[in-house]
Parts: structure tokens; sequence; C-alpha cells
């Protein structure tokens, strides 16, 4: 049995020197009964002082999954995510279902159940809950939201399998990838390949095919009011540069649809904003660049004549069983190789300069207009309504700041006014499961520790954060960050949909709609109980710009800070 100190090398060893060897830097774990042998193994290294992955405990899966995320969407990079069995599988939830839609690299395990029951091998059952946790099909849980899913069966060839999943999950169209081990197989003798082998690594993006190219330069050049429609371009940050080169070559105007990132500088004169439907009354051309809803077609539609192609890496979203647009080219490419390619072809191009530049006055002007109409909204108007919070956070933190955005029905309110202009700078879940923002900012400041970090939240999204486990994770871990809760006292966004679809029924009338959070929790309360953070309540809009100020200085301090702000 294995119960003794060893040097014997084992699978867990070879997992852990392959993790090390393929860059994998952080493990988000919240562990079980099924991983003593990979526990004893990063004590064996740490004693022998040799190299393995920092380990973060969340408390919660949600938080650990979240984090993973964050750290992703700020370098690029995959995370582990080690996770109790079932159970602890289960309780990922809708984290999950964010980090598929946001097309992250992440490594995703869990424990199983151990196989044996009587002691015949090392490893095998020895608690009464790893009876309750054998599953007929564990990996069935998450088969919706992963890319790939392997069961690791031998110490054997564990490396091998572990080199795939990285793989897969570095390649397009990335997505976490779910990896399973029984107990019995990290108690196993391992086998060592040494430094990873020739032939695991990702697969180079691919770009435009050249007909697609000559399509594309044609429309473009000839296009009299071109708009590009952009949500996700920026999570490679070169790809902003290349998106403005193109932009200011033939003046084409760009609107942001729920972005997760910086896609184009908020500043820019191009820059229309995030309402698409004024921009497409007028568009004669429509290029869709990484985008998954670039308009809801029972609310707006393209205008008769004109062009719409889409770019991305999955053009006609394989994974959402009913969508559709009227497009006259799909086209699978990366953003920034396709973008790229774009203005490399356009620089053969004859291009007149004079309708270029009258159509970026005319723009310039519809963007001078927008940010007007915009700042009359900023003012406070006797109450902290959600721009004035969104205006009074902007003059407070620096223009690198990562601002994560789980704001939901004040996101209109976060996109006009805290216009981003640095790539980089603003992250979003892309999903639809609440409680992302608060392991998302822990992974954010892993990733860019020298970066403040600003989470912007909904009161009912901060409750899905588990905040008691994020602050103490924070804490333990030293990375602080400010979270700023949009408390409107419940839900808004059930209220909003059942008066879009029953404006003149009960509901409405009665004003019945089950939602509300009153009395409101002490939200800053529960981080500074959890990990010591700074907290502070604010309604009062002549005090708001102040305790901004003393949240973010206790962050600069080392400590969290959570300004509760009643709208």
């Amino acid at each position: 049995m294995s119960g003794e100190m060893t040097d014997r090398y084992t699978a867990a060893d070879a997992f852990t020197d392959a993790l090390v060897r393929s860059g994998v830097e952080y493990i988000f774990s919240n562990s079980g009964t099924d991983y003593p042998n990979l526990i004893e193994t990063w004590a064996k290294y740490k004693k022998l002082g040799k190299k393995i992955p920092e380990i973060i405990i969340c408390p919660h899966e949600m938080v650990a999954m979240s984090a993973a995320q964050g750290y992703a969407q700020i370098t690029g990079k995959p995370a582990g995510v080690f996770v109790h069995v079932d159970v602890g599988t289960q309780n990922v939830g809708c984290a999950l279902s964010n980090a598929f839609r946001a097309r992250v690299p992440m490594l995703f395990m869990a424990g199983m159940s151990p196989y044996t029951t009587d002691g015949e091998l090392p490893g095998s059952r020895d608690n009464y809950i790893q009876f309750l946790q054998n599953t007929n099909d564990q990996k069935n849980i998450v088969r919706e939201y992963v890319k790939h899913i392997a069961e690791i069966r031998s110490g054997a060839n564990i490396q091998k399998i572990l080199y795939r999943a990285l793989q897969l999950t570095m390649s397009e169209v990335q997505a976490p990838v779910y990896i399973t081990v029984p107990r019995e197989v990290f108690a196993e003798d391992g086998v060592d390949y040494g430094p990873v082998p020739d032939g695991w690594q990702k697969v180079e993006p691919v770009g435009i095919d050249p007909e697609s190219l000559d399509v594309l330069a044609e429309a473009l050049t000839t296009a009299k009011s071109p708009l590009i429609l952009v949500s996700y371009a920026g999570r490679q940050k070169e790809a902003v540069a290349e998106l403005v080169k193109l932009c200011e070559k033939l003046a084409i105007a760009v609107v942001e649809t729920m972005p997760a990132y910086v896609n184009f500088p908020g500043d820019h004169p191009l820059h229309l904003g995030f309402d698409q439907a004024a921009a497409m009354k007028e568009s004669d051309l429509v290029i869709a660049i990484d985008n998954d809803v670039p308009w809801l077609p029972a609310k707006m539609s393209v205008t008769d004549g004109c062009r719409l192609f889409f770019i991305d890496r999955d053009p006609v979203k394989e994974d959402i069983p009913l969508w559709h647009y009227p497009v006259e080219r799909y086209i699978r490419a990366d953003s920034l190789v396709a973008l790229r390619q774009l203005n490399a072809a356009l620089d053969s191009v004859q291009i007149d300069e004079a309708s270029v530049k009258e159509r970026f006055a005319r723009i310039s002007e519809r963007h001078r207009a927008i940010r007007e109409a915009v700042s009359e909204k900023e003012k406070p108007q006797g109450k902290i309504t959600a721009e004035y919070l969104c205006a009074c956070v902007r003059e407070v933190i620096s223009e690198d700041a990562i601002l994560v955005n789980e704001t939901i029905t004040n996101n209109k309110a976060f996109e006009t006014t805290l216009r981003r202009n640095l790539p980089g700078t603003r992250i979003h879940s892309c999903g639809s499961g609440l409680g992302y923002s608060g392991g998302a900012a822990i992974g954010a400041k892993l990733a860019a520790p020298d970066k403040d970090v600003i989470v912007l939240t909904g009161d009912g999204s901060y409750v899905f954060s588990c905040p008691t486990a994020v602050y103490w994770s924070a804490a333990k871990y030293g990375t602080p960050f400010m979270t700023i809760v949009f408390n409107n006292g419940g839900w808004i966004a059930p209220t909003d949909a059942v008066k879009s679809q029953h404006p003149d029924g009960y509901s409405v009338n009665e004003g019945m709609y089950w939602n509300s959070f009153e009395p409101s929790p002490e939200y800053e309360k529960i981080a500074e109980a959890a990990g010591g953070a700074f907290g502070a309540k604010v309604s009062d809009p002549s005090q708001l710009k102040c305790v901004l100020e003393e949240g973010l200085a206790a962050v600069h301090s080392g400590r969290c800070a959570v300004i509760n702000v009643v709208l």
C-alpha cells in the first residue's frame, strides 16, 4: 500500500511534471478525497525543491472556474481548475458555461470515485462517501460545455493525455477541456517522457481564403457607408491596432455589440458607441467580426441591398442550435490574421480619398453627438444614477486599470460612460451565468499584478459570485481589487422581461415581480468579515467620488474594497 514516504516516481509525479513543462502556472483548487496522491506529490516536490504550479485554494468552485477564466482572458494562457468528483463538477455550474462561451483555454479536471472497493489497489475506496459519488457517466455532466473529454486510465501515458488536452484547449476554437482521473491511477507508477515531445503544440490560426479576401476588399472599397460590428476581437490585443488601421484607411464606422474586451478605442471619432440599430439604418455594408449576436433579428435587420459578411473562428456558431443571419459569405478566420490580410490587400488598392475624408467627417460628427448625449446623463440629478456612478469611476481610475464588467441591467451605462481606449482593459463573462466577476478579478490580478482591477457588478450578480469565498481567497493570495456594487434592490432583468412581454398585464398593474432584495443586505460587510476588506456604503452623490477614492487607496495598501452604491 502507498501510505509511507517514498521516492517512487508515481503517476501523480508524472502529471505534475507535465503541467510545469507545459507552462501551466496556476491551479485553482477545490479538492476532496480524490486527490491524496496528487497532494502527496506536491508536498514531496516542495520538500525537494522541485517546481509545481502555484496552488490557489478557492472555497467555492464558481470562484475557481471564474478565476481561471479571468486569468485566461488577460494572458491567453490556460490555468488548471481542479475540483472534487461529480459534486465539484456540478458546483462549477454556470461558470463553465461562461468559460465555454468566452472561448478561453482551460484545463478542467476532476477526480473520480475509486473503481476498487476491497483494497485491491492503492487508492481503493476507504470512505463511505465514495460509494455515493460513483456515477454512471460523470463526464456527461459537462459534455455540452467543453471541447474535449478524457479519462486518464494509466500512469504509463498520463503525460500524453495531458499534452493532448492542452493542445486541444489552446487550438482554435479554444474552449475548456475536461479530464477525469480515478484515485488508483494517480497512485500507479508513472512514466516520464522528459521535455514536452515535438508535435504537441497548438494548431496555428488560419486566415481568409484568397477568394473571400478579394470579395471583401472589393466590398470595402466600393461601399458608401461601411460598418463593422465587433464583440471580442480585442481578446488579442494586437487586433485592436489592426482594426484601427483598417477603419482609418477607409473611414469605417465601428459599433461594439456586447463587448467582452476593448475592441476599438472608445474615444476614437470612428467609434459610434454600442447601439447598432441606428448605425445599421444607413449602412450598405456590414462586417461582423468575432460576434455571436450582432443584432436581435426580432428587433432590427439590415436594410435592403446591404451586404453582410461574417469573420469569426466559428462563423456559423456550431454550438448554438438555432442561429441564422442573411449573410453573403461566412469566413472562418482568426480576426487578427484576417485584419492583417485586409490591411495588406488594401495597401495596393486605389482609394477615393475625397470620399473617405467626407465620410470620416460625417462619422466624427455623429460620434461627437453621441458623446454629448451621454454627458448629459452623467449628471447626478440629486441622486446616484448608474451613469453618474460610472462617470465618477472614470474620474478615479487610471487609463490602464482592468475593468471586470458584470453590471447586467446597467450595462448600457457602463459601456457608454466608461469608455476604454487601451487594449486589455475590459473583460466580460461572454456568457449568461451570473457571479463571474469576483473570481475573474482574482485571476485578472494574478495575471496583471501591477494593474488596478475594478469589478463593477449588480447586487444580484454580487451574491451569485460567492463573495465569502472570493474575498477570503483574494486576501490569502494577495490579489486586492475594488468591487463596486450597483445596488438597485433586486433582480431588474426579470422585471424588464415581464414589462416587455406583458406591458398591460397584472404584474405591471399590481407591481408584483417577486424580485426584490429588500431589506437590502450589507454587501460590504460580507467582504469585511471574509477577507478584511475595506467596506463602505454610499447613497449621497456628493460623497460618492470621495468614497471611491478611499476604496482605491485601500486596494493600493493591499486590501480588497467593496463599495455598496445605492442607486
